[in-house]
């Protein structure tokens, strides 16, 4: 199996989804499921048990994930060095991110960079789907989101900043001529899920039940936000989201209200504990230096 199909295969095992994996891969969903078809052949058996509807590993495929993750990963890490010693530098601190505000969050990783010039900086977006996994998995060394309720072995660091939120509704949307909302009011109306995702860091996001008791219902999952945005426009779904949001992705399909009597929502560091090394512990230490962006 080459590499670039391996690659391939790894990619589609977490996104479970053909169009997902070729974004992410920059490819066309044609040629991922030439890839997988080919692999398959190769194989003798199915990897994936798909259907109009889903697509899912089969207990073979299951295993071969398994065991070319850590083949991919050691074999990644390798090239990555060689890459870095040509280019003089000692190792790489890979940032995934959860807000969408990269411009105003510039000053922490400019400040990394001037500091620590021997260091490599890789800031990626994250998708919403098993969001510690890429912790766990060494796909990244920090996350930047929302805090965490009950996740042991990770470490929450210093927050970068604190947002209040706004309600993303369709412009056609009963709400959408109000100048703000509730969450009273918004219980009303369907909310996006995220799956895989532990239910306590979500609920921090999009709370199970209002002030007086009334459930918040949520329907669809979604693994990025341009699902949200898709689902809000076709008046499926009201999406709530940190403030920044309605700067950075204004539309003319889309209304962003602000939420009445929910507090603001906070973006920390977080990292695998026993992954925690100089590069982590010197970017946290930035972040501490330069204190969390001003309201």
């Amino acid at each position: 199996m080459e590499l670039r199909d391996i690659e391939i295969f790894l990619t589609l095992a977490e996104e479970l989804h053909f169009g997902r994996a070729a974004e992410r891969l920059h490819v066309s969903a044609a040629r991922v499921s030439q890839a997988i078809k080919k692999q398959e052949r190769a194989i003798g058996a199915e990897l994936f048990a798909r259907d109009s509807r889903n697509v899912r590993l089969t207990p073979l495929g299951e295993q071969l994930r398994d065991d070319l993750r850590v083949l991919h990963q050691g074999l990644a890490q390798t090239l990555e060095r060689a890459r870095l010693a040509a280019r003089g530098k000692a190792g790489t601190l890979r940032v995934s991110l959860f807000p969408l505000n990269i411009q105003e969050l510039r000053r922490y990783f400019e400040t990394f960079r001037t500091r620590h010039p021997q260091w490599e900086l890789r800031v990626r977006m994250s998708t919403y789907a098993d969001p510690f996994g890429q912790l766990r998995n060494g796909d990244a060394d920090i996350l930047v989101t929302w805090p965490l309720v009950d996740e042991p072995d990770l470490t929450v660091g210093p927050t970068l900043f604190a947002e209040p939120r706004v309600l993303a509704v369709g412009k056609e949307h009963p709400l959408a001529r109000r100048s703000s909302v509730t969450l009273e009011e918004m219980s009303d109306f369907q909310h996006v899920n995220v799956a895989p995702a532990p239910d306590d860091w979500f609920d921090h996001y999009v709370p199970q039940y209002t002030p007086r008791g009334r459930f918040i219902a949520r329907g669809a999952s979604v693994n990025n936000v341009e699902d949200s945005f898709t689902l809000v426009g076709m008046a499926e779904a009201v999406v709530l989201f940190p403030v920044h949001v309605a700067r950075y992705y204004p539309r003319p399909d889309i209304a962003y209200l602000p939420v009445k009597g929910l507090e603001a929502l906070a973006y920390s560091l977080v990292w695998r504990t026993e992954s925690e090394n100089d590069m982590i512990r010197a970017f946290a230490r930035v972040v501490r230096d330069l204190g969390p962006l001003p309201d």
